[in-house]
């Protein structure tokens, strides 16, 4: 087995080895959960039908043909390479999975779709026991599975197709596999599915791939209620359509693409693992597009000052680049009680850190387990105040008081209330200098 290494934000690490990081500030402590979990739906030629399946940056990287039915390079693939870009994990799930499978005499292709058709079975007389065949399943024309059997009920399903265990096997030079199918149409009720599976799922950013009013109108309400009325804390990115949903959990794009073909939404793919993956110190204010997209950003001045006013999260050029104009969210009616901090969206990241760490804390540790007396309050207190220290640590809050820190009996014996008071720290975006020249 090798041994783990690389870089860390947090102590959590499973494998043994050298996690080591070379920065000017200090570590985060050990509760603080990483980031990097993306959800999107996808309209796929290949894969799992009817759930969502997590998809490891490195899974991607290696099983891409497997999983999605192309090679990781395909331009199939390009919008789960554009999440990749900087998401680590990729909750994903196809929403044309209900079409036909592909299929020829001998097999069945694993999954419905397109892609199954490009499938094909080739069988020979096996050259060393003639009363044997070679079976092949092929790709391409590229071999990914070859089995030696007598008759077909010996032969085992493989990664790519289900085998006929009646059939009589027949020496034949490919016979492809034919009529596979995706959904005809992919409709609201597709993405309304996928919202009532991922629910129940933890991650840091939901995806909206679609301009479609009903559907992006249905995504915003997802979000407000999973946050304002139980607590779920994520951000979700979508298209600039005719509303903007004016709330902290959602980021718009206004910008389109100029490649041939590409969806109108292209660059919600990107931004999604993008403000995932992005840590709680960090900002992706001026943040450098790396993707695989030609980005249209014929703005001017004034349309770009516009677009931080109204909350909207726009790309722009600069030299020969294309970056990330200021990271905001689409919050944009600031009150006395909710003040501009919540259209910052590394602000919005710390927030939801805190809430779903503390809540980690309380219901791994606390919940049905310790007493609600002074001694077990004052536990809480020392867990919730060294979570704090540890994100002042990493400069994500500023000028922590402990003191600050006040839990109390709530109103039954198994209730506590806390009062927590912290300051968010946002990156550098404006200078402003004088020089006197003497």
């Amino acid at each position: 087995m090798a041994l783990g290494g690389g870089t860390f934000i947090s102590q959590n690490k499973v494998l043994p080895g050298a996690y080591i990081n070379f920065v000017s500030a200090a570590r985060a402590g050990s509760v603080i959960g990483e980031r990097g979990v993306s959800a999107m739906p996808f309209e796929l030629d290949w894969g799992n039908e009817s759930d969502i399946f997590t998809v490891e940056r490195a899974d991607f990287e290696k099983n891409a043909l497997t999983l999605f039915g192309y090679d990781y390079g395909n331009v199939k693939l390009k919008n789960i390479r554009e999440v990749f870009k900087r998401a680590r994990t990729l909750l994903c799930y196809r929403l044309n999975g209900s079409g036909v499978k592909a299929a020829n005499t001998f097999a069945t292709a694993r999954y419905s779709g397109v892609r199954g058709n490009d499938l094909k079975t080739v069988i020979s007389s096996n050259v060393d026991v003639p009363a044997s065949f070679d079976v092949k399943t092929l790709i391409d024309n590229v071999v990914v599975n070859s089995q030696t059997v007598v008759t077909a009920a010996g032969l085992k399903d493989n990664d790519f197709v289900t085998f006929k265990p009646g059939a009589v096997l027949a020496v034949n030079a490919g016979l492809a596999l034919t009529a596979g199918t995706n959904a005809a149409i992919v409709a609201g009720t597709a993405y309304a599915a996928f919202l009532s599976k991922i629910e129940s799922y933890s991650f840091n950013t939901l995806g909206c791939p679609t301009n479609d009013v009903t559907v992006t109108a249905l995504f915003i309400n997802f979000t407000k209620r999973l946050r304002d009325e139980l607590g779920v804390k994520f951000q979700t990115v979508l298209p600039v359509t005719a509303t903007i949903p004016d709330h902290e959990g959602c980021i718009v794009i206004p910008n389109t693409v100029n490649d041939v073909g590409a969806p109108a939404h292209a660059l919600v793919y990107w931004t999604t693992g993008a403000q995932g993956a992005c840590e709680i110190n960090k900002s992706l204010t001026n943040a450098l597009y790396d993707g695989e997209y030609t980005i249209n950003t014929v703005y001017t001045q004034s349309q770009l000052e516009a677009f931080i006013a109204a909350g909207i999260f726009a790309f722009h050029k600069v030299g020969t680049g294309v970056r990330t104009l200021d990271d905001v969210n689409s919050f944009t009616s600031f009150t006395a009680d909710k003040t501009a901090d919540f259209g910052s969206n590394q602000a919005i990241r710390v927030i939801d850190q805190i809430a779903n760490d503390v809540a980690l804390i309380f219901n791994t540790n606390y919940l049905g387990v310790i007493p609600n007396d002074e001694s077990g309050r004052i536990s809480l207190w020392n867990d919730i105040v060294k979570h704090h220290k540890d994100l002042e640590q990493i400069r994500a809050i500023e000028n922590f008081d402990p003191a600050l820190v006040i839990i109390e009996e709530g109103d039954t014996k198994k209730s506590v209330v806390i009062s927590d008071v912290v300051t968010v720290t946002n990156c550098m975006t404006q200078l402003y200098m004088t020089v006197v020249v003497a």
